[in-house]
């Protein structure tokens, strides 16, 4: 049991056992307050309403873990809405051509931002940044308007409910949940992951290592890229249309959702699970506000701003709280004890200067 405690108050376990906590907390009280809120239908709908969401924040986690940042996921959203509507309804493609397109635009878009970053040394901030207004400008450029989309198999697999409980399963959050299990598998479980992990901690000492650095980051951007793009998929699934407009501030909630399901922003730590816990506090914080009726939709933004501002403060504690058990208790730095504690040599006294005997000649 003591054992097991320690392993959750451990620094780097401790951000998503708190995210969970704070999820079951919501729950109860939604439960508590509202008549029918602790239902299978009510958490199917959260992962039914926020699959697409989901997804961008589990490539949103290996791109914070390995220490950078990916602005523009939620510009990457709304292209592949419009690029998947312009492929159905003007170009009559079929489903299964445009699907496998997109994912791979979106793929080569996040790795060409990855090698940016390695190569020229750029700021991720600043390449995503560039990224982000780059791929919604793309959007006004094809089009301006909102495209409905009425394509039979569109259609048909935006229909597609598989009941589970008391609740149903939308294809979308089948996707959703699909991409969750091989994220786990590809963090913990494989080579790649490793070096994800590896490279936020210290970039330096994973080359020093020998590990592939600049195939890793490019790697880490190209997914995050895939995520967008196949978050969009579903998202185009679930409004049935394709607009520039859509999911704008998509790619602050992705970040928010990662960064309270425990991920620190200086790289190294998070999981993938916890992102999930992360998008369900979000989730959970706008049905709240939905099934009580008298609040402004905008509480939710406030809400989500003031736990993003619990949960840095939290990361800062923890993180000052390992660094004082790393160096004993006192917060200083090994080397500085060390040197602190050394046997103090002192100088011999000065002796008075002795003549300095010459030779003399016989």
């Amino acid at each position: 049991m003591t054992r097991f405690l320690g392993r959750l108050a451990d620094p780097r376990t401790l951000p998503i056992v708190v995210t969970i906590a704070l999820f079951i907390a919501l729950f109860g009280f939604g439960s508590v307050m509202y008549t029918g809120f602790f239902s299978m239908q009510v958490l199917t709908g959260l992962l039914v309403d926020n699959a697409f969401l989901l997804i961008v924040a589990i490539g949103m986690t290996f791109v914070i873990v390995s220490g950078g940042i990916d602005l523009s996921v939620g510009s990457v959203v709304a292209l592949t809405t419009i690029l998947c509507a312009v492929g159905a309804e003007r170009l009559h493609w079929p489903v299964w051509a445009i699907v496998p397109l997109v994912l791979a635009l979106g793929t080569l878009y996040g790795a060409a931002m990855g090698a940016l970053i390695h190569y020229f040394g750029l700021q991720p901030f600043i390449v995503t940044l560039a990224g982000m207004f780059l791929a919604r400008g793309a959007c006004f450029l094809i089009t301006t308007q909102s495209i409905t989309i009425n394509e039979r198999t569109f259609h048909a697999i935006a229909g597609i409910s598989v009941p589970v409980g008391g609740g149903t399963l939308s294809a979308g959050a089948l996707i959703a949940l699909a991409t969750l299990a091989a994220a786990i598998y590809v963090a913990h479980f494989t080579r790649f992951g490793r070096n994800v992990y590896a490279i936020g901690g210290n970039e330096r000492s994973a080359l020093l290592m020998g590990l592939p650095v600049a195939r890793t980051k490019i790697g880490v951007y190209a997914l995050s890229g895939l995520c967008s793009a196949l978050g969009g998929v579903v998202f185009t699934l679930y409004v049935l249309s394709g607009y520039g407009l859509q999911a704008q501030g998509m790619e602050l909630d992705a970040i928010a959702a990662t960064v309270i399901g425990g991920t620190l922003l200086t790289g190294g730590v998070g999981y993938v699970i916890g992102s999930v816990f992360g998008v369900g506090i979000l989730g959970t914080i706008q049905v709240l506000i939905t099934f009580d009726g008298t609040l402004s939709s905008w509480w939710t933004r406030i809400v989500i701003g003031a736990l993003l501002c619990v949960f840095c403060m939290l990361q800062r504690v923890i993180e000052r709280h390992a660094a004082r058990r790393r160096t004993g208790g006192t917060g200083l730095d090994a080397q500085r004890r060390k040197d602190d504690t050394a046997p103090t040599r002192h100088a011999p006294p000065e002796e008075d200067a002795a003549p300095i005997p010459t030779m003399r000649r016989a």
